[in-house]
């Protein structure tokens, strides 16, 4: 079942979206060369817990960090480490956060120092794909309006979209109904409505959209070990225009 948020309940997801955007943007600044990832992963727990919210991926069916850092073939879900990034490398963060019974989620991929121009091309349209799914999130329209408008971003470069993982509805859950995937037809799907709450996350690939997950179950990476990157964004579905939770 796919519930309607009141505009309460929509304050509460938007003041944990708040968290997740700061923290976001707290985390860009750190991110550079000679980095381990779990530091990134401390700096992150420290100001989701400093905003009084809580990080939603920490124990989530076992996951072991705050929050996912997925670098270059990696796609989502990838575990802090003592791994060091290095210039050249993309980077995908991805966070949610718990604020009283409330969940917002959102992702963004970096360039670290001097990127491939394949790789800053990527990133480019991924985010492009994300932007165009949320302009398709308007009452009237169905769910797969916007995993079309996302493919067709990603197509049209040249890349391929995730089929694996998918995006989700959000609220009291951190994965609600409906699921929302890269890919689709126009006009099918559920018809979209005032008050859903959903976390748009285009996954794109350089290569083949297939994956693999590696020996510790958590870690997606790209069948082929091309680049991959992901963007992501709550959002609220309003009259007109979605509101999108997860920026400051």
């Amino acid at each position: 079942m796919i519930v309607l948020r009141s505009d309460e309940e929509i304050g509460s997801i938007r003041r944990a979206g708040q968290i997740v955007a700061s923290t976001l943007a707290k985390l860009k600044r750190f991110a550079r060369a000679g980095i381990e990832t779990k530091e990134l992963d401390a700096i992150a727990r420290e100001e989701i817990l400093k905003e009084n919210g809580y990080p939603a991926f920490k124990d989530y069916k076992g996951f072991p960090g705050n929050i996912c850092i997925s670098l270059n073939e990696v796609v989502v879900h990838g575990i802090p480490s003592a791994r060091r990034i290095k210039s050249g490398d993309i980077i995908s963060i991805d966070i949610g956060v718990k604020f009283k019974d409330y969940f917002a989620d959102a992702a963004i991929t970096i360039g670290v120092g001097q990127i491939s121009p394949e790789a800053g091309r990527l990133i480019e349209a991924t985010e492009k794909a994300l932007y165009a799914g949320v302009a398709n999130a308007r009452p009237g329209n169905r769910l797969y309006d916007i995993s079309s408008a996302i493919q067709n971003i990603a197509e049209s470069n040249g890349f391929s979209v995730v089929r694996s993982f998918v995006g989700h509805g959000i609220g009291l859950r951190l994965h609600e109904e409906p699921e929302i995937p890269n890919f689709g037809k126009q006009g099918s799907g559920p018809r979209l409505e005032k008050g859903m709450v959903l976390a748009i996350e285009p996954m794109v690939n350089t290569g083949t959209y297939e994956v693999e997950i590696l020996a510790d179950g958590w870690t997606a990476v790209t069948k082929d070990r091309k680049l991959s990157a992901h963007f992501e964004h709550t959002i609220a579905i309003r009259d007109g225009d979605a509101e999108i939770l997860t920026e400051l």
